[in-house]
């Protein structure tokens, strides 16, 4: 079964975050070694969000920025194809953006058409 992990980052603090971009790569390995891994990649900075919604009348509005403000941001995201939810919430846990006040959180792809 197909899962997305949703990798949010927490605003900048004052300690110094334990996560390295080897710890990022390390992990990217891991998952494409194991034959897990269906799809991913980081987004780009928060600065560069536009978001467009749409009215019943059909009036268009786009803002820059998010749709809602939260004390986490959406940094990046992966598409994995394991036997479970075990298993996905397992790479979840391995994940350093479970790290430094960060959290993943695991979706199941609906899989309509599959």
């Amino acid at each position: 079964m197909k899962y997305m992990l949703l990798i949010y980052t927490a605003p900048g603090g004052d300690t110094e975050p334990q996560c390295t971009f080897e710890d990022w790569q390390l992990y990217d390995k891991e998952m494409k070694d194991a034959g897990v891994w269906v799809s991913g990649d980081a987004l780009a900075d928060l600065s560069t969000t536009t978001t467009v919604r749409v009215s019943q009348s059909g009036e268009k509005t786009v803002t820059d920025g998010p749709f809602a403000e939260t004390r986490e941001i959406l940094g990046g995201y992966d598409v994995i194809d394991v036997p479970d939810l075990d298993a996905a919430l397992a790479w979840a846990a391995r994940c350093p953006g479970a790290r430094d006040g960060g959290s993943v959180e695991v979706r199941p792809l609906a899989g309509f058409g599959d």
